[in-house]
């Protein structure tokens, strides 16, 4: 793999960094606010064809570039930063006490249960089932909240995002497709 990233330059948006993922299965894109675009390319997609799918898409990375513009909003990562040492512990423990709650309603089995502060996830579930919580989930509203803690909670049965995943948190979180979206497009960390 000889290049691991490039940078190329779109008229509307600037720079866009393409850079190599073993990871991910199909070309992503994401923006760092207040613009950083990052376009995940899997091994066996070209730069060039990453390079033109970021084209095709640059209308709707310029939209969001300028959603992100117009809030203004202090991220929820740096909101968290602002907080006092007894507001995080009160937050610490409503997480985790949601996680347990949600565990019993729903039949799920669990060892360990943290939260941290991430920068780029919403929380974990380690190969023993331990759950981790990003503590800044406690700034959205609670339907996001428990569909963050329900999604690692049903990673303690299944181990990947296979179809069978999403099928199966289908059945216990209503309207999932759209709490999913509200959760990329409005919020970020």
């Amino acid at each position: 793999m000889a290049n691991k990233s490039i940078k190329i330059t779109l008229p509307i948006v600037g720079e866009v960094f393409l850079e190599r993922s073993t990871r991910a299965k199909h070309i992503r894109m994401s923006i760092k606010p207040p613009s950083k675009i990052r376009v995940a390319v899997p091994v066996g997609v070209s730069f060039e064809e990453a390079q033109k799918f970021a084209e095709e898409k640059e209308a709707w990375l310029h939209k969001q570039i300028q959603k992100f513009s117009i809030s203004e909003a202090t991220s929820l990562y740096e909101k968290s930063d602002l907080e006092s040492k007894e507001e995080r512990l009160q937050k610490k423990e409503a997480i985790i006490s949601r996680v347990k709650y949600l565990a019993r309603e729903f039949g799920f089995k669990h060892n360990k249960i943290s939260t941290r502060r991430m920068k780029s996830r919403w929380g974990s579930c380690s190969y023993n089932n331990s759950i981790r919580i990003n503590i800044c989930v406690s700034h959205l509203p609670q339907k996001l909240q428990d569909y963050i803690i329900l999604h690692e909670l049903m990673h303690t049965k299944i181990k990947n995002h296979s179809r069978h995943f999403w099928s199966e948190l289908n059945n216990i979180i209503d309207e999932l497709h759209e709490i999913r979206k509200e959760l990329k497009y409005n919020y970020h960390l």
